[in-house]
């Protein structure tokens, strides 16, 4: 992936506000940078990386401060392409006291928070979630101890029961982040 193509899309982020918005591991856009640089030290493919830099665009179930509106959802895709954007979309819309339980289900259903939809996606798209959500939660653990105590011991058990759905990397990274 083009290094100008992830500065602009850094640039956007910062001048969307991200550099200022804090979280819980430092800025938002500090983390969002990182969780970019894991799903590429992991391995995975442009559009998985560019949802890892752009992941909490419409904010989340677990930090809904958004930047854009999901209602825009075209003019963001133009800006991060059309596959990242679905991922960036799938992701912020995940009922996550829902969907987690059941995200290794072969028909586990997904609840949108968006819109109380309940669907059953396809495994490439469970495993671009669970790959997504292992880096994200993986960058807070790695850079605020205090989260780590207090939530390590249920992200290990989330994600070993989500064990098929990741990466070799990804399931390294569990191991070793969350002993």
């Amino acid at each position: 992936m083009a290094i100008d193509r992830i500065a602009t899309l850094v640039e956007s982020l910062a001048s969307y506000g991200a550099n200022d918005i804090p979280h819980p591991g430092g800025t938002l856009l500090a983390h969002l940078e990182r969780v970019h640089a894991l799903l590429t030290e992991w391995g995975a493919r442009p559009a998985l990386r560019l949802a890892g830099l752009c992941h909490a665009y419409y904010g989340t179930d677990g930090f809904p401060t958004a930047l854009g509106d999901v209602a825009e959802r075209d003019e963001f895709a133009a800006l991060i392409g059309v596959e990242a954007e679905r991922l960036v979309r799938f992701y912020a819309g995940c009922d996550r006291g829902f969907s987690y339980p059941h995200l290794a289900e072969a028909e586990g259903p997904f609840k949108d928070r968006f819109t109380g939809a309940v669907s059953r996606p396809p495994l490439p798209m469970r495993r671009d979630f669970a790959e997504l959500t292992a880096a994200n939660e993986l960058d807070i653990m790695r850079v605020n101890p205090d989260l780590r105590a207090q939530h390590g011991p249920g992200l290990l058990r989330l994600f070993t029961s989500w064990r098929e759905l990741l990466s070799a990397p990804a399931w390294q990274a569990v191991q070793t982040t969350l002993p």
